[in-house]
């Protein structure tokens, strides 16, 4: 244990040990809800680094974990062999330098699985369907109650709540425009539509 704890804080795991400290504080503060797991994504890629595809910080973190363990098992080895105090320097600057490089090509392998579980393109989302054309579902379409069958980008079709200002007739199969949404209510407001009136052409 006394060996352990000596690699941890020696030269050069005493790096990767502070980098592995940071990672640690911030998974933690994942879990407690203070940040988000890719609240890095926006500002950083790594895609030049070939690292593309998952989360900055899930790549970070399993180098730099990778990183120390792989310094803190060659520090405990090099403890039990009787180098001089100039050759465990020169070593240790080394695997300073080492370590990362293999860590990394390592990384690069190990998360190319994980990257269809991170999907570059977020799914649609309700104000992507706003200037969309609808068909109504129900009976009827008021104030209150009403509801249409909207096309996303992707191909796939949703159920989505829709409400209108006036009286317009609005019944099963009328064609409808999305033109706002009402994130308290969460549904859109609706009118009519005829494609033979609108010379500018709405994508459904």
């Amino acid at each position: 244990m006394r060996a352990f704890v000596e690699a941890s804080v020696g030269f050069p795991t005493a790096v990767f040990t502070a980098a592995l400290a940071v990672v640690v504080v911030f998974w933690l503060l994942v879990a407690a809800g203070v940040t988000d797991s890719d609240g890095f994504d926006a500002d950083a890629s790594l895609s030049a680094w070939g690292l593309g595809g998952v989360p900055v910080t899930v790549a970070v973190s399993f180098m730099t974990v990778l990183s120390w363990l792989l310094s803190l098992s060659a520090s405990v080895l090099s403890s039990a062999v009787a180098f001089s105090g100039t050759v465990r320097f020169v070593a240790g600057a080394v695997a300073l330098v080492a370590v990362p490089l293999f860590a990394w090509r390592v990384t690069r392998v190990a998360v190319r699985p994980f990257a269809r579980f991170f999907p570059d393109e977020p799914g649609p989302s309700r104000q992507d369907f706003i200037g969309s054309v609808c068909s109504i579902r129900t009976g009827r379409v008021d104030a209150d109650f009403g509801q249409a069958e909207v096309a996303a980008r992707d191909g796939s079709t949703a159920v989505v709540q829709v409400r209108q200002y006036g009286t317009d007739s609005l019944s099963r199969g009328s064609t409808g425009l999305l033109y706002a949404y009402d994130d308290i209510g969460e549904f859109f407001w609706v009118a009519p539509y005829d494609a033979a009136l609108d010379p500018q052409p709405h994508r459904d």
